[in-house]
């Protein structure tokens, strides 16, 4: 068995203004799925956490997982930052509530020891990110993009 890998984007028209967010999830057999959503009224910062969330609550508990972001944010976020956050009762370092706390009390909550974080560059050719990028953005536009689904087995 193969590993899954999940690719995710999030885009705003307006920061804040209406937005997009787009998985697309290569599964160990070879399948793909893309999905993705629009927001009414958001920010870039919850649609990139919007898309991970949905893009692990679609594959449930895989052994061999491997997340692709091109958010900072995200990565640092669920890998470095949240440790402090919870420690500190969700307050920043600055003694500030962490903005988008909702979001990341469900990211907290999806994310296992099995789940490689990686980043990718927006925007610099990697050929999933660019199409995660271009459902993201067909959604914030209040458009309705061709998602690939697999079609079901027998």
């Amino acid at each position: 068995m193969g590993k899954t890998t999940i690719y995710s984007d999030g885009a705003c028209s307006g920061n804040p203004g209406p937005g997009g967010w787009a998985a697309r999830i290569l599964y160990a057999d070879g399948t793909v799925r893309e999905i993705g959503g629009f927001s009414e009224e958001t920010t870039n910062n919850r649609m990139e956490l919007q898309a991970v969330i949905e893009g692990l609550k679609c594959v449930g508990e895989e052994p061999d997982l491997t997340m692709v972001t091109d958010s900072e944010y995200v990565l640092k976020g669920i890998t470095e930052w949240i440790h402090g956050w919870k420690r500190r009762g969700w307050r920043t370092a600055a003694k500030k509530p962490v903005l988008n706390q909702d979001l990341w009390r469900i990211l907290d909550a999806l994310n296992t020891p099995q789940i490689r974080w990686e980043y990718t560059r927006g925007h610099a050719g990697d050929p999933d990110n660019e199409r995660c990028d271009e459902i993201a953005q067909a959604f914030s536009r209040g458009d309705q993009p061709e998602l690939l689904v697999p079609e079901a087995k027998p």
